[in-house]
């Protein structure tokens, strides 16, 4: 029942096995074939050896089973290659939909997903589910369905024969692949369902140690961090070796009983095959028949032990639900058309039962202008950013490039914003590589002319891989100052208009920031700059500055007059200046 309910409203498996059900089919007949062609080669080489044993009078009475014996040596083989490529074939086409449809059902809604689910909960679902879905198919699937038509069509042929003794070895073969099956199901389910849960916490606390491996260093607590995991490590283990050790022994059970089918035959073969010599020559063929038959039947119980994996990843998988896209029409702006970018009477807040974050801010910035918001952490700097981006939709007011609303261009933002923040993220390929993210199209001496432009040619160029160097993971073989100059050159590619810049010299010392915020705004000196800071180093490349305090502006203005003219802001750049 539980079964029938996971898939009664299932999204994640019925449909796919509806879409390539031609190539199931296939694997499915090459399935049979190959345990036929297993148990006929078993068939005709015991009924060789026993006709050869008679003495026959020409060679040419066996040479008929021995051209057979021949035929399914090799039909074995050859129908197990091509059932293995078709019925993975089938795996990896679903596997592949799945995957895309599970990133396009994450990517959709990301920021909300973020908020329900932990970080361990996404690496879980991201590298387990799928898994478990594409498992469920070549372990649970395919071994059952063949082995249930093996059971069937095997009951049905020693039927026609004898009906009491095809029965018989039916409830034996019923046994084997269904009783122990559920079975199998009843005893570890709960442990699977422990397993699962043990491992999904282990994805969660690995996750917060290794992002907060740098804190557990500085507070001299290396031991605590290393024997954090140990218990849930030490409990998954023991109850592993308890599925392995019922394992054992529910395989040598199922042998067991195997035992006995092929005793049957025995029994039943002497019974009824002894007459004469030409049916005591079947009596060896049909019972050695049997035997290849346990590789296609005893499986079947692994398939079914793994279904409680399978079923929470099903449900698992089925309450994910894309969000649907409420953007408008959308427009392609070119890049040259950009003019200008206008915040009108924006009001934002996170929730109904959280403060109004960004309450009637307003600001127009035209082509070419620099702009610098400053203020302190939490009144929603980053979240002005998030608003221009079109991550966010204001509760009142407009955010307008040209007579546009942002979000009519979100299909190709890219060519309209390009962002450098704190933290750039450095892949662990060649320098060339990480650069040219920024635009895949540009060639090796663009990427290097980038390179060039943002003052790292000199070192580049001393390293003894040069612009091959791999820049390690997530940029450790640079300096901050440096990954972001890297980071910068990827923006000089892009070539966007707006470049909004989210306190990229956080945690710079003051002379490779000064040096750091030199060349980003000689550098884009072209671009429209909105700029998100926390003190006043370098604020005299920018045109205008906003001075944020709370949920209204303190004050704005250009930074010479603003020094000339306001007291306040005087006193505030001398501190920030120690002067």
């Amino acid at each position: 029942m539980n079964f029938f309910k996971t898939f009664k409203h299932d999204t994640w498996v019925k449909p796919y096995i509806k879409r390539y059900k031609g190539l199931l089919l296939t694997a499915l007949f090459l399935g049979l074939m190959t345990s036929f062609c297993a148990a006929a080669l078993m068939f005709t080489s015991g009924y060789t050896i026993d006709k050869a044993a008679t003495h026959p009078v020409n060679i040419l009475l066996i040479y008929v089973p021995i051209l057979l014996t021949r035929a399914f040596g090799i039909g074995r083989p050859v129908f197990k290659y091509i059932e293995r490529l078709k019925s993975h074939n089938w795996v990896l086409r679903v596997t592949s939909d799945l995957r895309t449809r599970l990133y396009k059902t994450l990517e959709s809604d990301a920021s909300f997903f973020n908020e329900h689910h932990k970080t361990g909960d996404i690496m879980g679902l991201l590298s387990e589910d799928i898994s478990h879905l594409q498992n469920l198919y070549l372990r649970t699937i395919f071994p059952s369905v063949i082995s249930y038509l093996l059971s069937i069509i095997a009951a049905i042929a020693l039927g026609t024969f004898n009906p009491s003794f095809g029965f018989f070895v039916f409830l034996l073969l019923f046994i084997e692949v269904f009783i122990v099956p559920l079975v199998s199901v009843s005893i570890e389910s709960a442990r699977r369902a422990y397993q699962k849960e043990v491992k999904s916490d282990l994805y969660v606390q690995l996750t917060d140690n290794i992002l907060g491996a740098d804190d557990w260093i500085v507070s001299g607590r290396k031991t605590d961090f290393q024997n954090l995991t140990t218990q849930n490590v030490k409990n998954l283990d023991q109850s592993k070796a308890k599925s392995k050790a019922f394992r054992r022994n529910r395989d040598f059970g199922l042998q067991l009983v195997f035992v006995a089918i092929v005793v049957c035959f025995l029994i039943f073969t002497n019974f009824t095959m002894t007459n004469n010599q030409e049916q005591a020559n079947f009596v060896s063929a049909v019972v050695l028949a049997i035997f290849p038959l346990s590789d296609t039947i005893i499986p079947v119980s692994q398939g079914f032990e793994e279904w409680p994996l399978y079923k929470d990843s099903i449900i698992r998988l089925n309450t994910l639900k894309p969000v649907k896209s409420n953007l408008p029409t959308q427009v392609d702006l070119k890049p040259d058309d950009f003019e200008s970018l206008e915040l009108k009477h924006v009001s934002f807040e996170y929730d109904v039962d959280s403060p109004v974050l960004i309450k009637d801010f307003s600001q127009k910035v035209t082509k070419g202008e620099k702009l610098a918001l400053l203020g302190p952490s939490g009144i929603g700097k980053t979240t002005i950013l998030q608003l221009i981006l079109g991550d966010l939709s204001p509760q009142k007011g407009q955010v307008k490039v040209n007579d546009l609303d942002v979000a009519q261009i979100q299909d190709n933002r890219e060519k309209i914003f390009s962002v450098l923040n704190q933290q750039p993220f450095l892949f662990n390929t060649t320098l060339l590589n990480n650069v040219r993210l920024g635009n895949e199209k540009r060639t090796d001496s663009e990427v290097k002319k980038a390179i060039e432009r943002v003052g790292l040619k000199d070192l580049i160029e001393s390293l003894p891989d040069k612009y091959n160097t791999i820049v390690g993971e997530n940029g450790s073989r640079f300096s901050g100052g440096e990954q972001e100059r890297i980071a910068l050159a990827r923006i000089l590619l892009q070539d966007a208009p707006v470049v909004l810049l989210d306190e990229p010299t956080v945690g710079l010392d003051p002379i490779t920031e000064n040096n750091l915020l030199a060349t980003i705004f000689d550098v884009l000196q072209d671009k429209t700059i909105i700029w998100i800071t926390h003190h006043l180093q370098g604020v005299n490349h920018v045109d205008h500055i906003i001075f944020m305090n709370s949920d209204q502006i303190e004050m704005q203005g250009n930074p010479k007059e603003l020094y000339q003219t306001n007291a306040h802001f005087k006193e505030l750049y001398k501190m920030d200046q120690g002067l």
